[in-house]
């Protein structure tokens, strides 16, 4: 079985089994989140390096324990323009410090059949932040459960994507979990969005209007919406995956959705460029 290789440990992330579990540890100490639903299906986490948003994006994940133990993690992510081919990588697995993860061909195989997945879709699977730093949370969580990783844009295509591996699990009898794994605001003069101006002003704008109104949409659980939200406002990088979450957690039966943490990279680092992240599970 081919594994695919880290590209993101040692730097986003920790790169050896002990550094990751001390560090998870550290997370899950620094702070309590109870789960807002008793059995959630389905989370959207940040996907920035583990020092800025690695707190949110655990616990969030650590929350998905509750409830049956899930066969499969859905995993969305990658970000893609418009329009881009969906990317999956349907076999194999994915290295991580703790351990591979192994890719569910089963189910991986019946989305290739049915959706037009990129070139890029084979072992090689494009080397991307967003999917890469979630993968430990996951295997430390969730030990015995394979994986299905999607790189999925912002468009119309995410959401019958994930209503599509939503409802074939549930007709193969699987147990699965969801996460789309997405940043929201990327402000200031390195993204070259300054129309706030500078400094902490702009800081609190961001807050206050772009990051709330896209996780005002998230929290409606309407997966278009975001999509709309996110291309018209710049709002959030991946909307796509969390587009594709939403769709297959409403899918799966869910109702709505709770924001579980809020922060941005200017709150550990307040500099002119910031970067917003939330913790939704619903």
């Amino acid at each position: 079985m081919e594994t695919r290789r880290m590209s993101y440990a040692g730097t986003w992330y920790p790169d050896s089994a002990d550094e990751c579990i001390r560090e998870i540890e550290s997370f899950l100490a620094e702070k309590q989140i109870d789960s807002p639903v008793a059995e959630p299906c389905g989370a959207i986490v940040p996907h920035a390096g583990w020092v800025f948003s690695g707190g949110i994006a655990c616990r969030a994940i650590s929350l998905l324990k509750n409830g049956p133990e899930p066969d499969t993690i859905i995993l969305f992510g990658m970000h893609l323009y418009p329009k881009s081919a969906p990317r999956i990588m349907p076999g194999g697995s994915m290295a991580t410090p703790l351990g591979p993860l192994e890719i569910n061909r089963e189910l991986a195989e019946k989305l290739v059949a049915r959706f037009s997945f990129g070139r890029e879709s084979d072992i090689h699977f494009t080397p991307d932040n967003s999917i890469e730093v979630q993968l430990p949370f996951i295997k430390y969580f969730f030990k015995n459960a394979q994986l299905v990783a999607m790189g999925v844009p912002p468009d119309p295509v995410s959401v019958e994507i994930g209503k599509f591996v939503a409802r074939t699990a549930r007709e193969m009898n699987m147990t699965i979990r969801v996460i789309g794994s997405t940043d929201l605001t990327h402000y200031g003069t390195s993204f070259g969005l300054t129309h706030y101006g500078l400094g902490e002003q702009a800081y609190r704008q961001v807050r206050e209007n772009e990051d709330r109104w896209i996780i005002e949409r998230m929290l409606e659980m309407e997966p278009y919406r975001v999509i709309d939200e996110a291309l018209a406002k710049h709002n959030a990088c991946c909307a796509g995956a969390a587009a594709a979450a939403l769709a297959a957690g409403k899918e799966l039966g869910s109702t709505g959705a709770c924001l579980t943490e809020y922060a941005t990279s200017y709150d550990k680092s307040p500099t002119d460029s910031f970067v917003g992240y939330a913790g939704i599970v619903f």
